[in-house]
């Protein structure tokens, strides 16, 4: 149901797949957007069972309305009034849990544990392009993170191979963030967002990264918007002790 990667010093990092949830098709199992057409009590009782599988309080979880941008917000609590779409949070709150939803977008997960900063980000092709990785650890900065000390964790989404884009639209990809550039398994032109992200946190100083090696439009046990398009979304969970 869950992936929960290595802590570093404190900081925890976690992904979870498609099952161990109460959705029924096409959401099956463990779908946690809330935006996609399931039943929310559905949605509401798989948000507990995650958060619980990770020894997390559902409560002091707290989820965004991503729409593709730049904006991140921080957030002090679980009550803290978000703006209307932001694709990026950070905190300086211990054991409150920052989540990001995804279903082939690159979900970004940042901690600094000496500086007691954690964040999160949603970066699909559109916020990539516009610079959410480089906004949010500007955030994590200005709350004292040190890029040196950051440890970043991307986590499954849909790879180069399979993410087929107009040749146009690889090309103006590419004039923002080269290592973006690819073509798909079958000889076409492609989008590696992945790679893009991973560029843009090694430009920002970032030596401690990992990727997941899991596509989601490859894989069936996590959701992919490119392969089924109606389907229930994946979550990424960051959280200091």
């Amino acid at each position: 149901m869950i992936e929960k990667l290595e802590p570093v010093s404190g900081a925890h990092f976690a992904f979870t797949d498609r099952w161990g949830g109460v959705s029924a098709v096409p959401y099956e199992e463990l779908n946690l957007g809330g935006a996609v057409g399931d039943d929310a009590e559905a949605v509401r009782t798989n948000r507990e069972l995650a958060a619980k599988a990770l020894g997390l309080d559902p409560g002091r979880v707290v989820w965004m309305n991503q729409v593709h941008g730049a904006d991140v917000a921080r957030v002090d609590g679980p009550t803290s009034p978000l703006p209307p779409g932001i694709d990026g949070l950070v905190t300086a709150t211990p054991g409150l849990a920052l989540a990001v939803l995804t279903a082939d977008c690159t979900p970004v997960l940042l901690a600094d544990p000496v500086a007691g900063v954690v964040a999160a980000a949603h970066a699909g092709r559109p916020g990539m392009v516009a610079g959410i990785v480089p906004a949010t650890v500007e955030a994590m900065i200005d709350l004292g993170a040190d890029p040196a000390r950051i440890a970043a964790r991307t986590g499954p989404a849909v790879c180069g191979r399979c993410y087929e884009v107009p040749a146009e639209m690889r090309e103006e990809v590419a004039a923002v963030e080269p290592a973006a550039f690819a073509e798909t398994s079958w000889g076409t032109p492609a989008v590696d967002v992945t790679a893009g992200v991973h560029a843009q946190l090694e430009r920002l100083g970032i030596r401690d990264r990992r990727a997941s090696e899991v596509c989601t439009r490859e894989s069936g046990d996590h959701f992919s918007y490119r392969r089924d398009r109606t389907t229930g979304r994946l979550a990424g969970y960051v959280w200091l002790d």
